[in-house]
């Protein structure tokens, strides 16, 4: 009960311009950031570097579970690789080697700028997620931060969103949101009835059931079209 009566205070405050922004693939680029853990993984283990195809294809991008995509490291190397190389590449190797592009840092400083909090919300383990926020800066660029771990809810579900305008005491109503995935942002975003800007990164809409209010290359670009400045 004191839960839904937080969210009900928040939703009852002035409104207050408030940017929900994804974090892998959307402020930072995590595909690049793990293939690079995975090329040194490969060559520090002297394993095949035509490899990194089949590793980069079962991580999917993120999305495949980790408990999974460790017992497929495990069963392609066997004794050729202790089981902490591979906890260590899948907890900490993207946070090694993730990097906050220049546009993005200027774009979240306009935002904040002119008046917007801006907060992430992530899908994944808070001590990951957490590691990359903090490795790039990014916890000095944004006002919070929400992880589905934390949370208790994952995208798209609407309650990781409410906890993410929660955490910085900010009505969810006039929010807009930010990401790369159709399933976990846009739908979110459809099924709360807020604004959204889809990072296309040069793949085509194919969902016929919802689409974003905008669409942008990347998000330095999705800012600017969120905040209603020209990139």
């Amino acid at each position: 009960m004191a839960r839904v009566g937080m969210l009900a205070v928040c939703d009852l405050l002035p409104a207050v311009p408030l940017l929900l922004i994804d974090l892998d693939n959307t402020l930072v680029d995590r595909d690049a950031a793990f293939r690079r853990a995975v090329s040194d993984f490969l060559a520090e283990h002297g394993l095949p570097a035509s490899d990194l195809s089949w590793v980069m294809d079962r991580d999917a991008s993120g999305y495949a579970a980790r408990r999974e995509l460790a017992a497929a490291l495990t069963g392609r190397y066997g004794s050729a690789v202790s089981t902490s190389a591979v906890r260590d590449l899948l907890d900490t190797g993207v946070a090694r080697h993730v990097v906050l592009a220049h546009d993005t840092r200027e774009a979240l400083g306009l935002a904040q700028a002119d008046g917007w909090t801006c907060v992430i919300v992530t899908n994944g383990r808070t001590a990951q997620q957490e590691a990359k926020i903090r490795s790039t800066g990014l916890d000095r660029l944004v006002q919070g931060w929400a992880v589905s771990e934390a949370v208790g809810s994952k995208k798209p579900e609407p309650d990781i969103f409410r906890a993410a305008a929660a955490r910085v005491g900010a009505p969810l109503a006039d929010a807009w949101i930010i990401g790369d995935s159709p399933q976990a942002d846009i739908a979110g975003a459809n099924a709360l009835g807020l604004r959204s800007v889809w990072v296309a990164d040069g793949r085509p809409w194919t969902q016929d059931s919802y689409r974003p209010t905008h669409t942008a290359h990347d998000v330095a670009s999705a800012i600017h079209l969120a905040i209603g400045t020209p990139s």
